[in-house]
C-alpha cells in the first residue's frame, strides 16, 4: 500500500530522541523506536521507513519546542526533510496525560496532534535575529549575576554589623566609597575585597555588552525599528531590540491582542453557565518579552501626564510625525490609566503595572505594523 504522507512524532531528550510513524490511513503510531540524540539518527530511520511506506511518501517531523531550541529543525531541513516545532500549549492533550506519561506517548501525541493539525507551529526566527537574541541573554545572564552578588556583599555587611549610614539608596558613588573604606578584621576583608572585585568586573563587563548591543541595534535590519520603539516611555534600546529578535515577524498576528495573548499578558478564565470567574494573567508564551514590558510599565507610575523629559525627546527625535504622534497618545494614555486604577480605583501598584505592560504590548504591535490609528 503507497501511502501520501507519513508523520513522524519525536520525543526529543538530551540524550535520546523517541520516534512513532503516524498515518491517517491507519491512525495509530507504528515502528516505535528509541535512538540516540543525533540527527543522523532520524535520516536513518526515515530512509529505514521508505521500505514500509514507499519512496514517494512525504514524512513530516514534529517535535516540542524545548532544550533543544531551533538546532534539530535546521539539521533535518537542511537535508530535505520538512520539520515542524510545536508549541506545548496548543497540542490536545488526553485528559489522563498525567496518569500514564512515557516517552511512547508522548511521540505518539505529537505524531497524531501533526496528522490532525491539532497544533499551533512555533515561530522559527531567521539565523542573525538568533543570534542577536542569545547575545541579548547571555547579556541578562550576567546581569543577574551582578544582582545576586549586590545582594551578597549587603548580606555580608549586615550579618558583621556594617551598617551604612547614608542614604538609603545602595550602589551610589557614595555607598561604593564606603564599602571601600571599610577595614574588616581579618580575612573579612578579604573577603569584601573578593566580593567588590566580583562586583566591579561585571559592572565594566556589562557596560562593554551594552555598547555592543547599541552597535547591534544600529544595523540596517534593525535600527528603523529600534528608532520607532524609543519613543515609548520605558522602552530603550536594550528593551527595543529584545522585542524585535524574540518576536521576529510581527504581521503573523491578527491583530493587537493577540500578540498580547502570545506574551501571556491577557487574562485567564474559568467560567460555568452564567457566571464569568476571571484569573490572572495565563503566562504563557514568550517569558522574556512579558519581564521587558512590565519593567517598562514602572515608568507610568510616575511623572505627570502628558510630560515629555529631554531623554525621551532626544530618542523621539529624527522620527515621523505620526510615529511621534502615535507614541505621545500611548504614554499619555498609559501613564493616565494607571494613576486611575491605583488613586481612584484603588488597584494594587503591581496588577496596574501588569495591565499597562498588556496595553503597552497593544501599542507595540501598532507601532510595528503602521497601525496608528
Amino acid at each position: 500500500m503507497k501511502y501520501n504522507t507519513v508523520y513522524v512524532g519525536m520525543d526529543v531528550h538530551k540524550e535520546t530522541f523517541s520516534v512513532c510513524c503516524y498515518t491517517n490511513e491507519k491512525e495509530e503510531a507504528e515502528y516505535c523506536q528509541t535512538m540516540d540524540a543525533h540527527y543522523s539518527k532520524v535520516l536513518n530511520y526515515i530512509e529505514a521507513m521508505r521500505f514500509h511506506y514507499g519512496d514517494e511518501a512525504l514524512f513530516i517531523c514534529g517535535y516540542e519546542a524545548g532544550c533543544l531550541g531551533y538546532t534539530l529543525y535546521h539539521q533535518l531541513t537542511d537535508h530535505g526533510i520538512k520539520c515542524v516545532i510545536l508549541a506545548p500549549t496548543t497540542m490536545s492533550k488526553p485528559a489522563n496525560e498525567k496518569k500514564m506519561k512515557t516517552d511512547k506517548r508522548d511521540a505518539t501525541l505529537i505524531a497524531r496532534c501533526l496528522a490532525h493539525h491539532d497544533y499551533k507551529s512555533v515561530y522559527i526566527p531567521t539565523e542573525h535575529d538568533e543570534q542577536v537574541k542569545e547575545y541579548i541573554r547571555m547579556r541578562d545572564d550576567h546581569n543577574l549575576a551582578l544582582k545576586k552578588i549586590k545582594q551578597q556583599i549587603l548580606s555580608f555587611c549586615l550579618r558583621h554589623n556594617y551598617r551604612y549610614e547614608g542614604s538609603k539608596q545602595h550602589w551610589t558613588q557614595k555607598h561604593l566609597d564606603w564599602l571601600r573604606a571599610l577595614e574588616p578584621e581579618e580575612i573579612y576583608k578579604e573577603i569584601l575585597n573578593e566580593y567588590l572585585l566580583t562586583y566591579q568586573t561585571l559592572v565594566d563587563k556589562i557596560e562593554r555588552l551594552d555598547r555592543r548591543i547599541e552597535g547591534l541595534a544600529s544595523d540596517e535590519a534593525y535600527n528603523d525599528k529600534v528608532n520607532k520603539l524609543v519613543c515609548f516611555l520605558g522602552i530603550k534600546t536594550h528593551t527595543a531590540l529584545s522585542v524585535i529578535v524574540e518576536t521576529g515577524d510581527f504581521k503573523r498576528f491578527k491583530d493587537a491582542r493577540s500578540y498580547s495573548a502570545y506574551l501571556g499578558l491577557v487574562p485567564g478564565e474559568n467560567s460555568s453557565g452564567p457566571k464569568r470567574n476571571g484569573l490572572s494573567i495565563t503566562k504563557a508564551g514568550n517569558r522574556h518579552i512579558r519581564r521587558l514590558l512590565v519593567e517598562a510599565a514602572q515608568s507610568y507610575s510616575r511623572g505627570q501626564i502628558g510630560y515629555k523629559s529631554k531623554a525621551l525627546k532626544a530618542r523621539q527625535k529624527g522620527n515621523a510625525s505620526e510615529v511621534i504622534a502615535y507614541a505621545d497618545r500611548s504614554n499619555e494614555r498609559l501613564r493616565r490609566k494607571y494613576y486611575n486604577m491605583t488613586l481612584r480605583n484603588n488597584k494594587r501598584a503591581n496588577v496596574a503595572k501588569t495591565a499597562i505592560a498588556r496595553e503597552l504590548s497593544c501599542f507595540i504591535w501598532g507601532m510595528m505594523t503602521a497601525n496608528y490609528i
